[in-house]
């Protein structure tokens, strides 16, 4: 089946992508630490974005599908990493949110992260021009693929706001992926769903974090997905929805919120490794 082949072969490349860059000579300048104390690699991050790319191109059932999974996936990892690696320059943390990093570009400065805003703006409108719409006007069209930019990039964002915990962002993904592994399309989710499913213990286990990288393109690719399945008022609810939970993520915290919410609170505990 499809469906199995395209979530295995997201999950082999993840696994081989993370013991790849876990053993490079230069892996050292991916350790951080995280917030329990404990060293892990920022490896993860590139392994779930080639292993969720692959795994949902291969699962795409045209061409133009399998090339918007790459755009979507594989631009947000890479500018997520850029982000990971460069952001984490003294000169670059001065610059805290939008906000920060329009101000730095005020100065002449271009940020890490202004950089990754722009990358994920790209990738989400390549993607969903790539997928296309299906109304017969070029107004209707064009609107649907500005809608479309709009659910990738801001599903991107989302899943990084909850990269904050270890397997959290993971765990968000695979829930919300879980319907759109169903009908139509369903194996090109399946390929994400596959590498985010193999590093998930990693991630419990706080020997990796997914970065940027990682939780932008987990995201992206799930947009993208959703996009590819809906039309205009599918888009309009999801972007909707994304950006309920980002504006809502300015004045609470998503953290408190799990923390004070027993059953959320089960959810993102479970099965990761107990503070030291």
């Amino acid at each position: 089946m499809a469906y199995l082949r395209s979530f295995g072969i997201g999950s082999s490349v993840a696994r081989a992508v993370l013991g790849w860059v876990r053993h490079d000579p230069k892996a050292g300048g991916l350790r951080r630490t995280n917030f329990h104390g404990r060293t892990v690699t920022l490896a993860g991050g590139p392994a779930l974005a080639v292993g969720a790319t692959v795994g949902a191109a291969s699962g795409a059932p045209t061409g133009r599908l399998a090339a918007a999974a790459v755009a979507a996936g594989a631009v947000s990892g890479a500018v997520g990493f850029y982000d990971d690696i460069v952001g984490n320059r003294p000169e670059q943390k001065a610059a805290k949110g939008f906000a920060g990093h329009l101000g730095a570009l005020r100065e002449g400065r271009v940020t890490s992260g202004l950089v990754k805003i722009a990358g994920v703006g790209a990738a989400g409108l390549a993607a969903s021009a790539l997928i296309g719409s299906g109304r017969s006007t070029r107004a209707g069209r064009g609107f649907d693929v500005l809608l479309g930019a709009g659910v990738i990039a801001g599903a991107a964002n989302l899943l990084n706001l909850l990269d904050l915990r270890p397997g959290r962002a993971i765990k968000a993904g695979l829930i919300a992926g879980a319907p759109l592994a169903v009908g139509r399309n369903a194996s090109m989710t399946a390929g994400t769903l596959g590498a985010a499913t193999a590093l998930l213990p990693a991630d419990l286990g706080e020997e990796i974090m997914l970065g940027d990288a990682g939780a932008n393109a987990l995201g992206a690719l799930l947009g993208a997905a959703l996009v590819a399945r809906s039309g205009t008022a599918g888009r309009v609810a999801a972007l909707a929805a994304l950006a309920g939970l980002t504006a809502a993520s300015e004045k609470v915290s998503f953290t408190k919120v799990i923390q004070d919410t027993p059953w959320l609170r089960a959810i993102d505990e479970l099965g990761r490794r107990p503070p030291a």
